[in-house]
């Protein structure tokens, strides 16, 4: 049974394993250096001890394979990670679910995320799951000393009543 639940401050340190192994299972395609294995290690570590409040947990008999934040509590899904051995067994489904929840409870008509387009994983499961796709782009990454292709993804979330024709007479 998955459970979904905030994070609490004592998670931190099992949320940054699980962000980093699923990193680095994404990021597989493009190649990665040791450097920039250690500044991801570190940059899992100081997000999940900073910003707990903002993650999103999810469970699995107890056990805790995966997690979500939205960072400045807005529309924007900063971070979806789910641990390699727990992918494909609705995990991730239950997880974005209640994310897009929260983003509608704030008042938000849409959700977004970005993703490296060669996360054919990830780009697949959000496409599965109605975000199309809404800009691309590629930019010049100096710790991958190469141009990197990114895009950004969007679903709308709450129908937009587009009002009659004139004032309202």
């Amino acid at each position: 049974m998955i459970f979904i639940r905030p994070a609490r401050e004592g998670d931190a340190t099992l949320l940054a394993a699980i962000g980093l192994r699923a990193w680095a299972n994404a990021t597989s395609a493009i190649g990665v250096t040791e450097e920039l294995r250690d500044n991801a290690r570190a940059a899992f570590g100081n997000f999940t001890h900073s910003s707990w409040l903002a993650i999103t947990v999810a469970e699995a008999d107890g056990t805790i394979v995966g997690w979500a934040a939205r960072e400045h509590f807005d529309e924007t899904i900063t971070d979806f990670w789910i641990d390699p051995v727990y992918q494909r067994q609705g995990v991730g489904t239950a997880l974005l679910v209640d994310i897009e929840r929260q983003i509608v409870a704030r008042g938000y008509a849409a959700g977004r995320l970005e993703s490296h387009a060669q996360n054919d994983q990830a780009v697949s499961f959000f496409r599965k799951h109605g975000y199309s796709v809404s800009w691309f782009s590629m930019k010049y990454s100096e710790k991958l000393d190469r141009d990197v292709q990114s895009m950004g993804l969007r679903k709308q979330l709450v129908d937009i009543e587009i009002g009659g024709y004139g004032f309202g007479f």
